[in-house]
């Protein structure tokens, strides 16, 4: 497997219509570089690109969508109050693989499309992975001895894009793979190298580290359970760059109090974080903020997606990555 990100279009492939008022509007904005990019698509496309950045309140939002056809975020918050107030909108493109920021019922009501731009930060993240799991193993780089990645089981809970960027760089570190994800081609699984488990519990059963990778939705939020973490072999590491909801974190701290060779880390803090500091230091990483996708590559990858999808949605009617 040589690369999961979507391969994007020529710009000379979307044709001219009328000229569509495209927002991107980021709390945290862009990187210069990735404003650039995402304006030469949609002056190529032959539509108006405005910004709104660092702004402070969600009345900026709305007054500056109220005329808008089309609008790009990052995490920032579209809420039926945003869809509301975008009286032109026809599409809302979340820049990155996660849209829980994204008001769907409000969106589809309003006869807005929503979509995310799969794939475009799925490296970024993958890294992410490798990189905690190596601090962690090495304690820290404080001169204490710690332990390889070779030879260790991982256990990579949905096989999704960046499902497969961890399963590509585990392969490098010659760990053993093992994949759950109902939804996922399990001789696609094989082929990367994975072995598939029938379920979540015979996969943490199998693996010292699990890499996490579900989407916070009404079965799967607080899934990963006690039960689930305590059955892992000695020596567990559980990485979550998914969601915090999807942790039972009540059943965490009952696993960290039990098993003194446990242990979590994750790209976004629990809400019970101080609780883990005071108790269990050593055996945890969090990052101060969502980190996974916060990358130069990435950054420019899911803003430029996101202006392609929306300039071959006006050329062609394209809904590929619709969410809603």
């Amino acid at each position: 497997m040589t690369g999961v990100s979507q391969q994007p279009a020529p710009l000379a492939s979307f044709k001219k219509i009328r000229s569509m008022k495209i927002l991107v509007a980021t709390e945290k904005p862009f990187a210069p570089a990735a404003v650039e990019q995402i304006r030469e698509v949609t002056e190529a496309a032959g539509h108006e690109l405005v910004l709104l950045e660092k702004y402070s309140d969600a009345s900026e939002l709305h007054a500056a969508v109220a005329d808008a056809d089309a609008l790009i975020v990052r995490s920032d918050k579209v809420t039926a109050s945003v869809v509301e107030a975008a009286k032109n909108l026809k599409i809302v493109v979340r820049a990155g693989a996660g849209y829980d920021n994204l008001d769907l019922d409000a969106c589809t009501a309003k006869g807005v499309v929503a979509m995310n731009t799969p794939g475009q930060n799925s490296n970024a993240v993958a890294e992410l992975v490798f990189q905690m799991m190596l601090y962690n193993a090495r304690n820290g780089f404080k001169g204490k001895a710690g332990t390889e990645l070779r030879g260790k089981s991982i256990g990579i809970h949905a096989f999704g894009w960046v499902g497969k960027n961890v399963a590509r760089i585990a392969r490098g570190f010659e760990m053993n793979l093992f994949g759950f994800d109902p939804f996922a081609d399990e001789s696609e699984m094989r082929d990367a190298g994975v072995e598939p488990c029938g379920s979540a519990e015979e996969l943490y059963s199998k693996c010292q580290y699990i890499s996490l990778h579900i989407p916070a939705n009404e079965k799967t939020v607080k899934s990963v359970n006690r039960q689930l973490l305590m059955s892992m072999p000695a020596g567990a590491t559980l990485v979550n760059t998914a969601r915090k909801e999807v942790i039972d974190e009540d059943g965490l701290v009952d696993v960290m109090k039990e098993r003194d060779d446990f242990s979590y880390l994750s790209d976004i803090a629990p809400d019970n974080r101080a609780l883990l500091e005071e108790n269990f230091p050593g055996r945890f990483i969090f990052t101060d903020k969502k980190m996974g996708a916060q990358t130069k590559e990435a950054n420019i990858n899911a803003g430029v997606a996101a202006a392609r999808q929306i300039a071959d949605f006006f050329a062609t009617g394209n809904e590929q990555y619709r969410v809603n």
